[in-house]
């Protein structure tokens, strides 16, 4: 494994385990999620660099196309939590009290 395939591989996992472990606010686990989509941005970029192919060269727009859409989606959501509740606290949000 390659120091450049471990760095960006332990970033992803260290996203995973955040997000995983770390659920307290909603603001933490965008966050990790961005955290996470950024390591996969960066590692699909330099895989489409060493093939040298145009093929691959659209992944990781599309990719970066669709965490924008992510975060955007999540902002959203954070604002209305935050207005509605009054705290973006993972525990006091309950899907059957809607």
């Amino acid at each position: 494994m390659t120091p450049m395939h471990f760095s960006f591989s332990s970033a992803f996992i260290l996203g995973l385990m955040g997000l995983a472990f770390h659920r307290t606010h909603l603001l933490s686990a965008l966050l990790c999620l961005e955290g996470m989509m950024l390591s996969l941005f960066i590692a699909l970029a330099l895989w489409a660099l060493q093939f040298e192919s145009m093929s691959f060269s659209t992944a990781p727009m599309l990719l970066l196309a669709f965490s924008a859409c992510e975060a955007s989606t999540g902002l959203a959501l954070l604002v209305a939590t935050a207005r509605t509740h009054g705290t973006d606290r993972l525990q006091n949000l309950n899907l059957l009290q809607c």
